[in-house]
C-alpha cells in the first residue's frame, strides 16, 4: 500500500467523524501491509478528552495485536499528531508515522514540536508529512468554516 492509497483510507475514516459532529480526523494503524486498525476522532461522541483518533487506532491495535509493542508498525493520520498523540505513538514503539495535514495550534512531529526525532526520549520513529495534505486541511477547513 502507498502512502497516499493509505491517506485516502484515513480520509475516508476522518468523514465518519461528521456524523457525530466530531472534527474530521481519521487514523489508521498498518502492519505487513494491513490495515489492523482505522478509527476516528470521538470527543464529541463520548466525552472523553483522549479520544483522538491517533490513540484509539493504537489502543485497536495493541488490543488485536495483544500487546502494547507496535514495532513494525504505522501510524497514519490526515493531521499532524497532537503531543498527546506523538506521546501515545512513541509508548507504543511505532515505527513509523504518515500524515496529512500540518497542525499549525499542536503539531508535535515537526511544526511545533518533533518528539519522534528527539534523542532524550527513547524512542524515536520515522515521519512522513504532507501526503495529500490538501485534501486533508480542506477537510478540516470546511467543518470548521460551516461552525462560524
Amino acid at each position: 500500500m502507498t502512502d497516499e492509497e493509505a491517506i485516502r483510507l484515513a480520509i475516508q475514516e476522518a468523514k465518519l467523524a461528521l456524523e457525530h459532529e466530531d472534527v474530521p480526523i481519521g487514523a489508521l494503524v498498518i502492519v505487513d501491509n494491513e490495515v489492523i486498525a482505522s478509527r476516528h476522532n470521538e470527543r464529541q461522541l463520548t466525552g472523553d478528552p483522549t479520544a483522538h483518533a491517533e490513540v484509539l487506532a493504537l489502543r485497536e491495535a495493541a488490543e488485536k495485536l495483544g500487546t502494547w509493542h507496535l514495532e513494525g508498525a504505522t501510524l497514519v493520520s490526515t493531521l499532524e499528531p497532537c503531543p498527546m498523540c506523538a506521546g501515545a505513538a512513541i509508548n507504543s514503539r511505532i515505527t513509523r508515522v504518515i500524515f496529512g495535514a500540518h497542525d499549525p495550534k499542536a503539531g508535535a512531529a515537526e511544526t511545533l514540536y518533533n518528539l519522534f526525532a528527539d534523542p532524550r526520549l527513547n524512542h524515536q520513529a520515522e515521519v512522513t508529512s504532507g501526503i495529500l495534505a490538501v485534501e486533508c486541511g480542506e477537510l478540516l477547513s470546511n467543518f470548521f468554516s460551516a461552525r462560524r
